[in-house]
C-alpha cells in the first residue's frame, strides 16, 4: 500500500494508493512523497507492470460506413438507378480498374443480383449477396503520463528466447500487436535483441518500438505536436512535453517515402476520396472512397485511416500514414489546423532531398 503523504499545498491529502490501483490507475494517485517513490519504482524495476494508460471514448470505434472492394481486373460500372445496374444497361460513368474500395450507401438483391448505392442515385452491380469488408478494430495507447523506458508491439508471432541471439527459447510466445516493455537491448551478430521480461528477449525486426522524448523537435513552435518515425513505423502525439497517445503505422514504401521533416495540418477533413496512379502505365491505380480522418500535412500527404488493410508496423502507402480507423479517429478529434507534425528516420536511410518526393498519395 501507497500511504498517504499528508495534506499537500492545496490542503488536499494525497491519495493512498494499492500496488493494484498505482499500477493500473496511477493518475489516482498524487505523485509527491512516498507515492512519487513507488510511481517512479514502478518504471525502474524490471516487473512486468501495464503501462500507464487510459480509457479510450468507445466513439472512436464507430466507422460511419460500409466498404466493399472492387474487381482489379475490369473497370466497374456505374449506374443511375438500381434497375439499370441489376440490368448492366445505360452506365453513367465508370472506376478504373485497380486497388479499389469504394463505401455504400444502401443495397438491394434483385432477381437474385446484389445491386448498390455508392453516392445519393448511383448504383453498381455487385454478385449475389449483399457484403462488406471487415476494418480493424487496432488500437494504440492512451496514456496518463510518460512511460519512463521504451516499450512496443509485437509484429508477428514470435517464440521468446531465453537469450539475446538465436538461443534456447523461453517457452513464452507473443502475438502480433501485444505490448511489452523494452527493459534492456544488446546487439548479437550484428542484431539488436530486445529484453521484454525478466526471461524473454525478441529480435529487433520483430518489433515497432516508442522510446518516449517531450523534448519539443526543431522546428517546432508549439507544446502540441504529433511525431511520425519512420524506422519504428510509430505515431505519437505529445503534449506539454508528456505523452500523450501513441501507436503503429504504415508510412511510404521505398520509391514513395513519406518525407521527413517538419510540417503543419493545413486541412482537417472527416472524409475523402483519395485516387491515383504513379506508373506509367497506370498498373498502380488506386480508388479508396470515403478515407475516414485526414490530416493534409505535406502536399497530397495525410495522417489518416486505412480501412482497407490491417498491416500496421510495416510501410505500404505511396507516403501517407496510414492508421488504424479507432487511432485515425483520435489524432483527428485531438489535432487543429496548425498542429506541428514531425516526421524523421532516425537511421537517415530515408532521403530527405526534395526532388527524391512528389506530392504523395494514400
Amino acid at each position: 500500500m501507497v500511504q498517504a503523504a499528508g495534506p499537500g499545498e492545496s490542503g488536499e491529502p494525497d491519495v493512498m494508493c494499492s500496488g493494484r490501483v498505482l499500477a493500473r490507475n496511477g493518475h489516482m494517485c498524487t505523485a509527491i512523497g512516498p507515492a512519487a517513490e513507488a510511481l517512479e519504482q514502478v518504471d525502474t524495476e524490471l516487473d512486468p507492470l501495464p503501462l500507464p494508460t487510459t480509457s479510450v471514448d468507445l466513439s472512436l470505434f464507430q466507422l460511419p460506413f460500409r466498404y466493399i472492394r472492387l474487381s482489379s481486373e475490369d473497370p466497374t460500372r456505374l449506374y443511375g438507378s438500381a434497375q439499370d445496374a441489376r440490368d448492366g444497361n445505360n452506365s453513367v460513368n465508370a472506376i478504373e480498374a485497380g486497388f479499389d474500395y469504394v463505401s455504400w450507401l444502401e443495397c438491394q438483391i434483385l432477381d437474385g443480383k446484389a445491386v448498390y448505392m455508392v453516392a445519393p442515385g448511383i448504383w453498381m452491380r455487385g454478385g449475389g449477396d449483399c457484403s462488406q469488408i471487415g476494418t480493424s478494430d487496432f488500437r494504440g495507447v492512451s496514456l496518463y503520463r510518460t512511460p519512463q523506458r521504451p516499450f512496443g508491439w509485437i509484429l508477428s508471432t514470435v517464440d521468446a528466447r531465453s537469450q539475446p541471439g538465436e538461443g534456447a527459447l523461453s517457452g513464452t510466445r507473443y502475438y502480433r500487436y501485444q505490448v511489452v516493455w523494452i527493459y534492456e537491448e544488446q546487439e548479437v551478430g550484428g542484431l539488436t535483441w530486445y529484453r521484454i521480461s525478466p526471461t524473454d528477449w525478441v529480435e529487433q525486426r520483430l518489433m515497432s518500438v516508442v522510446r518516449p522524448d517531450g523534448t519539443r523537435p526543431e522546428g517546432v513552435e508549439s507544446d502540441r505536436w504529433i511525431s511520425i518515425d519512420l524506422y519504428e513505423q510509430t505515431v505519437s502525439a505529445y503534449e506539454d512535453g508528456e505523452l500523450v497517445y501513441a501507436t503503429i503505422a504504415s508510412t511510404g514504401l521505398q520509391g514513395w517515402w513519406t518525407q521527413p521533416g517538419t510540417f503543419q495540418v493545413y486541412a482537417k477533413l472527416d472524409v475523402d476520396t483519395m485516387q491515383g496512379a504513379f506508373e506509367a502505365d497506370r498498373s498502380d491505380y488506386y480508388y479508396l472512397q470515403d478515407v475516414p480522418w485526414v490530416l493534409y500535412y505535406d502536399q497530397a500527404r495525410a495522417i489518416h485511416g486505412a480501412y482497407w488493410h490491417n498491416g500496421y508496423g510495416y510501410p505500404r502507402s505511396h507516403g501517407c500514414v496510414n492508421l488504424s480507423p479507432v487511432d485515425a479517429n483520435w489524432f483527428y478529434r485531438w489535432a487543429e489546423e496548425g498542429t506541428y507534425v514531425h516526421v524523421y528516420d532516425p537511421t537517415g536511410q530515408t532521403p530527405t532531398d526534395e526532388e527524391f518526393f512528389g506530392s504523395g498519395g494514400a
